[in-house]
This record gives C-alpha cells, structure tokens and sequence, in this order.
C-alpha cells in the first residue's frame, strides 16, 4: 500500500485549501464526508488496485481508528448526499425552476473552478508562468467567495412554466368538482 503519511498530507492539503473549504462549507457534506469520498477516490484511481475498507479506514485523518463498518456507512452516506444533490438539480430543471439560462451560470461557476484546478496543476512545472497562475488562481478564489451561488436557488419573477401552468389548471379544475 502507498504510504499512509504522503495519503494524509495530500488529504490535509487539499481540504485546507481556500476554495474547497468555501465550496464544503456551501455542499451538504460534511468534512468527514469528503475525507471519505477523497480517500475513495485516491485508493481506486491512484493505488491502480483494489484497497480493502479497513486499509482505506486507516488512512483518515483522525487519531481514533475507525471500523470498516463505519467507513462503509460513511462512505454511503457521502454517495447518497451527491447523488441526491444530483437529482435535486434534475427535478428543479424538470419541474422548471431552472431553466438552462439558469443553470448556464453553475456551468460557468464550474468551468472556473476547473480552470483554477488547471492554473494550479500547471503552477509546478513551469517557473515563468508561475506567477501569472498564480494571480489567476486568487482571482478565482476571491470570485468565488464573491458569488452568490444562492441567488441562483431563487426563482426569478416570470411567467409561469408551461407544467405549473398544467398544475394551476388541474387544481382549479379539481376546485371546482
């Protein structure tokens, strides 16, 4: 197994860094969460083999050990938040509530941080350009800090979507039986 030291310095690293600290304090999951997630990830995609749960167990952070149980549920919980955050996004689109001028502004918000994760890839290799990168990545951070994701939650003044429509006709119909 890769040494669990250079795992817990790169789980510390990346979940003290500016912008994922921003974005977990906006996600519904919880740091313990993340870990896990983060930890999964790096054991299937890094390690190139299939690590056991109770290997992946002790590579969180904690001092405490933590039982292959416990990371499990962890673990499940962590998949279930995203993926219901992933549904909440679909049904909101579905039902109208965002429509794709709406959602263009998450995609925007994404493709910054993708950007910033590019920028901060690349600082490394090459010295000339570190500098620039590195204004790009605090202009993506502050931006970032700046947003307000939560104004795209709301929904904006506007005729209403053709399936509430639907609904409002339905529901005057029924009030009248």
């Amino acid at each position: 197994m890769f040494a669990k030291q250079n795992v817990q310095k790169w789980l510390k690293d990346a979940l003290s860094d500016r912008i994922t600290k921003i974005l977990a304090k906006n996600s519904n999951l919880t740091k313990i969460q993340i870990e896990t997630l983060l930890i999964d990830f790096l054991a299937e995609n890094v390690a190139g083999k299939r690590i056991k749960m109770e290997d992946k167990a002790r590579l969180r952070l904690t001092k405490a050990e933590i039982s292959r149980g416990a990371f499990n549920r962890t673990l499940r919980q962590a998949r279930k938040n995203v993926t219901q955050s992933i549904y909440t996004v679909l049904l909101l689109g579905y039902l109208g509530i965002f429509d794709s001028t709406r959602l263009d502004s998450y995609i925007e918000i994404a493709n910054k941080l993708q950007g910033y994760i590019n920028a901060y890839k690349n600082i490394l290799p090459d010295k000339n350009r570190a500098e620039e990168n590195l204004r790009v990545i605090n202009m993506l951070r502050d931006e970032l800090e700046r947003s307000d994701i939560t104004s795209h939650s709301r929904p904006k003044q506007r005729a209403f979507p053709n399936k509430v429509n639907i609904f409002k006709r339905q529901m005057i119909h029924w009030s009248m039986m």
